[in-house]
């Protein structure tokens, strides 16, 4: 992905989460969209479509799973790559998750290393020696 920087769109009720996110996100080359909802996150993606979304789980207005399976059911299963971001840990909560259509899955709270690792994971990052 050469030219262009990747984009990422933040999606997280906490302005603190979504601002170290950020953060961590441009430090690994991506230009950062914020949303504090599963709502405004959907008029994110109609006004122009991020490459990834880092998903929170628990919101109010719109929740993470809802906003997942409305973006799903809108812009097909592969774009935008969802990486959903939570701290619900249960087995059937993960499993509920990529069921329905995110590509990856991380606990909060994160860390650099944690993100970067996920993301190349799921193919959203270049091989950084880093």
């Amino acid at each position: 992905m050469t030219g262009s920087p990747a984009t990422c769109l933040v999606v997280d009720d906490s302005r603190t989460v979504r601002k170290a996110a950020r953060r961590i996100l441009e430090k690994l080359g991506f230009t950062i969209a914020e949303a504090g909802d599963g709502v405004e996150a959907l008029a994110a993606c109609r006004a122009a479509m991020p490459q990834v979304i880092l998903l929170d789980w628990n919101m109010p207005v719109m929740d993470g799973i809802t906003f997942l399976r409305h973006a799903r059911a809108e812009f097909g299963p592969d774009r935008p790559a969802i990486v959903l971001c939570t701290t619900e840990a249960a087995m059937d909560r993960i499993v509920e998750a990529l069921g329905a259509g995110a590509q990856e899955y991380i606990m909060k709270p994160f860390d650099e290393e944690l993100l970067r690792d996920k993301f190349q994971q799921a193919g959203l990052l270049q091989d950084q020696a880093a």
